[in-house]
């Protein structure tokens, strides 16, 4: 099939249809682990409500318990009272009795003097044992009134602490809809912002046949920028490195501060060992290695060091399989990808 000529432009939508697929699958993700915040602050509380609950309960319920004996015992005293009204009753009715004996009869006024003496010290005593059950009555009344006031201040308690319950519910619900609306946001912003810079880098990049993209990132052949075995940048590298640094650059100053982005640099090597005589002893320093290199080189050009980061995969990412130069070629490579941090 004949290829393309150099001047003819082919339009490729996979790009974009993966861009908008990572950035819902993004999405997905974070509005999944705000409401999974969301849901353990709720818990949160509603354990700290509960157990509050529970404290008020338990002393509502000792305060029913302790105005229940309260009443058995202000009812006993009401008993005794009663009973003892009844016994002064009997011993007033006594003394008249003996009185009108002592009348009838003409006794001796020394005799009915002591008696009615005698009745006397009774009936006050019993009127003195009278006023003691009346004061202690008096006294388990306040009582009482005192306990229904603890039980009113502790129900308006529990009711408040109810409401309060109520509206820290609402306020974490009207949060958690807020921030997933401004991250929401943030996320649509950076999406945007990875497109432009996507379009752009293809752009500048369209020209060669060594580059290719895939997914949401740029593959280049490690031969565009290294030569064989080294982390050096070599000067085509440097070309290259110096188109990529002015897009970064022009789009750090477009992004606003507050949108979080980082450019992930990934170093890649085939699966052939290496010697061990040279620098590296391993792909996995070597790729490493490049990555860093890219990474120094983009920063001498002006760009962010906290907007770029540095990753050695060895031969352990291929994205090709099997021992064929072409395939052991496509796996030595450096990946770009825009992503947020």
């Amino acid at each position: 099939m004949a290829r393309p000529g150099r001047n003819q432009r082919v339009i490729d939508y996979w790009p974009g249809f993966v861009d908008a697929l990572s950035t819902l699958v993004l999405s997905i993700v974070f509005l999944l682990t705000v409401f999974m915040v969301a849901q353990f602050f709720l818990s949160q509380q509603v354990t700290d409500k509960d157990a509050a609950l529970l404290k008020l309960n338990r002393q509502i319920s000792e305060l029913t318990d302790l105005l229940a004996l309260e009443r058995v015992n202000r009812k006993n005293l009401e008993e005794n009272i009663a009973l003892l009204g009844d016994t002064l009753a009997a011993a007033q009715s006594e003394r008249d009795q003996l009185k009108n004996q002592l009348q009838a009869a003409g006794g001796t006024p020394v005799d009915s003097g002591t008696q009615l003496g005698s009745l006397n010290k009774d009936l006050d005593a019993q009127k003195q044992i009278s006023s003691r059950a009346l004061a202690q009555v008096e006294a388990l009344n306040q009582q009482i009134n005192a306990l229904r006031r603890q039980l009113a201040a502790l129900e308006e308690a529990l009711n408040a602490s109810e409401q309060r319950d109520k509206e820290s519910q609402a306020r974490i619900a009207d949060l958690g809809s807020r921030l997933n609306v401004a991250l929401a946001q943030k996320v649509q912003e950076l999406a945007r912002y990875r497109s432009e810079f996507f379009g752009r880098l293809r752009q500048i990049l369209s020209n060669r046949s060594d580059v290719r993209v895939v997914g949401d990132r740029f593959v280049f052949q490690s031969e565009v920028f290294f030569d064989v075995g080294s982390a050096a940048v070599s000067n085509a590298g440097k070309v290259e490195l110096d188109k990529l640094a002015s897009a970064l650059v022009q789009l750090d100053g477009e992004i606003p501060p507050d949108i979080p982005w980082i450019l992930r640099v990934d170093g890649h090597t085939d699966k052939k060992p290496l010697s061990g005589a040279g620098q590296f002893k391993s792909n996995w320093e070597l790729s490493a290695a490049r990555a860093i290199s890219v990474v120094q080189y983009l920063v001498t050009k002006g760009v962010a060091p906290q907007r770029l980061m540095a990753a050695g995969f060895g031969e352990f990412q291929p994205i090709e399989l099997g021992d064929t130069d072409e395939a052991l070629k496509r796996n030595r490579r450096i990946e770009l990808k825009l992503t947020d941090r």
